[in-house]
Order: C-alpha cells, then sequence, then structure tokens
C-alpha cells in the first residue's frame, strides 16, 4: 500500500489536473456566430477513476481518485481589424477526492488557475458552413496550491496552449470536427521535495462529429489522444501521461438561445496514470 501511495503521488504532481483542465471540445465549439453574440457556459465535469498504471502494466485496481471540476466561460464575437475573434475567460473551480488504498492523501477543493484565451477565426464559408479558428489559451497561477498538498486544484506554474481546429459540415445533418493543440509549461519552483517541476512539451489531437436529429437535438461522439509531456525534478525524469478516450452525449437546444450538452465518456488505454472508468460532461449555454 506504501509504494502505491507513493506512486499516486508523484504521478498526481500534474497528471490528473492536466486531464481535468484538457481544453477538451465540444462539437461544435468552433462555429461561426455573428459579431457581437455573447455566450455564457457553465460546465461541470465528474470523473472516476479506479486503477493506477506505469507505463501500460496496471499496478493497482484498488484505487479511487474522483474529480468534480466546473468551469465558469464568458465569450464574446467581434471584428477587430477585418477579422473576426472570440475573446474569452475562464474560470474553473472544482473538488478532488482520495479513497481506497490512496486515502492518505485526502482531498481538495478551490478555485482553480484561470485562463485567458481568444480565437481568431482565419477562414469561413459560410456556404460549406467551414471554419478554421486558431485559439492561444494563457493559463494563469492563480489557483488554490500548496507543496504541502498531494492534492492540488492549481498548478502554480503558468501555461500556454495553442489550439487549430477545423468544422465542416458533411451533409444536411452531419457535421465533423477535428482538433490539434500543443502545450508549453513554466516551471513549478514550489514543489514537494524541492527543486523545480519543468515538464517537455504535451500535445492533444481530438476529433467529433455531430449528427443532427431535428432543429432541437442533436447525437455527437468524439475521440481524443493526449500526451502530456515528461516531467523532470531534481534530475529525475517521469514518463509522460498518456490518454486516448471517448464520449458519446446529445445537445439540445430547448430554445433558440439555450443549449444543453451532456456526454459520457471513459478512457480507453492509459500510460503512467490513473485511469478513468467514467466521466459525465455537462454543460449549460446561453447566448445572449
Amino acid at each position: 500500500m506504501r509504494k502505491i501511495h507513493a506512486l499516486a503521488t508523484s504521478l498526481l504532481g500534474v497528471f490528473c489536473l492536466h486531464n481535468a483542465y484538457a481544453i477538451d471540445l465540444d462539437a461544435g465549439d468552433y462555429d461561426y456566430a455573428p459579431s457581437g453574440t455573447n455566450l455564457a457556459m457553465l460546465y461541470y465535469q465528474h470523473a472516476s477513476r479506479d486503477s493506477l498504471y506505469t507505463g501500460s502494466n496496471k499496478v493497482s485496481d484498488q484505487v479511487e481518485l474522483t474529480s468534480n471540476i466546473g468551469i465558469a466561460r464568458y465569450v464574446h464575437y467581434m471584428d477587430v481589424a477585418g477579422l473576426h475573434i472570440a475573446p474569452q475567460l475562464l474560470i474553473p473551480f472544482g473538488r478532488l477526492d482520495a479513497g481506497k488504498d490512496i486515502s492518505a492523501l485526502g482531498n481538495n477543493s478551490g478555485l482553480g488557475d484561470i485562463i485567458l484565451a481568444n480565437t481568431f477565426f482565419v477562414y469561413h464559408n459560410q456556404e460549406t458552413k467551414s471554419t478554421f479558428g486558431i485559439t492561444p489559451y494563457l493559463y494563469l497561477p492563480t489557483g488554490k496550491y500548496s507543496k504541502n498538498d498531494d492534492l492540488n486544484i492549481g498548478e502554480n506554474r503558468v501555461k500556454f496552449t495553442l489550439q487549430g481546429a477545423y468544422i465542416t459540415k458533411l451533409t444536411d445533418r452531419i457535421n465533423w470536427d477535428v482538433a490539434g493543440d500543443f502545450t508549453l509549461y513554466g516551471k513549478n519552483d514550489d514543489i514537494a521535495g524541492g527543486g523545480d517541476l519543468k515538464q517537455d512539451l504535451g500535445f492533444q489531437l481530438q476529433t467529433s462529429a455531430r449528427y443532427r436529429l431535428n432543429q432541437i437535438a442533436d447525437l455527437r461522439a468524439g475521440l481524443s489522444y493526449n500526451d502530456a509531456g515528461d516531467t523532470k525534478q531534481n534530475g529525475m525524469t517521469t514518463d509522460s501521461n498518456k490518454q486516448t478516450k471517448f464520449w458519446v452525449g446529445t445537445g439540445v437546444s430547448p430554445t433558440p438561445t439555450t443549449q444543453i450538452i451532456l456526454n459520457y465518456g471513459r478512457d480507453l488505454k492509459v500510460e503512467n496514470g490513473f485511469k478513468e472508468e467514467n466521466r459525465i460532461n455537462l454543460r449549460l449555454m446561453k447566448v445572449f
């Protein structure tokens, strides 16, 4: 049990939070909206993990790590110098709980690291409903963090992610999205064990599709691969957490200015980290 506790602690430094805050797109996130449009969104994700891996080998199925993460997000569409953009603000918050053989890790809750972002729509074809956008994300080290806590909501470092996404309408009822991003990490200079925590470049690839049932509802599904990047501390390197996952769900618009998205997903494969057995994502959106 002590070995499992130590391994879990070493992997928790960034992997759990990276996965919780990974920029997973909902199908339609890069849809083109007119200048002056505002979006207010509230996200909720519940994820449960009950196994731990080093490499591709399961080392324990007697662990329990649960995250309940929320994000408040505001987006404004506007035109600047002939370019359509969408500046936005994301504020994460939530709670992490450990159980079973890693119950000694305890729990933690609070605000996460604030994220500033801006989507640049560099291509849009109204006839084919095709759009290509680029979004830089800047993570600020504002979240709750202590090197004395095994579980943290904040990461105590700056991060920068650059994402590109293309969406298009394949048929009258089917839309397809594909996206990729990479992440550059600042160092965490206040880490348990001393020294600095540094991390190599991370990246993610994802794709999703929507099938429109009618004017109100759709069915959707997606697939993602994420490589968080190797970490280094005091001359020791920890291999990257790698995650392949899927999700299925539906989007419903009760009114022309509201939308509810509900997705269920889980990990298909994990290396060097906790495997998510169940994940539920809920998003509420109001257009104004």
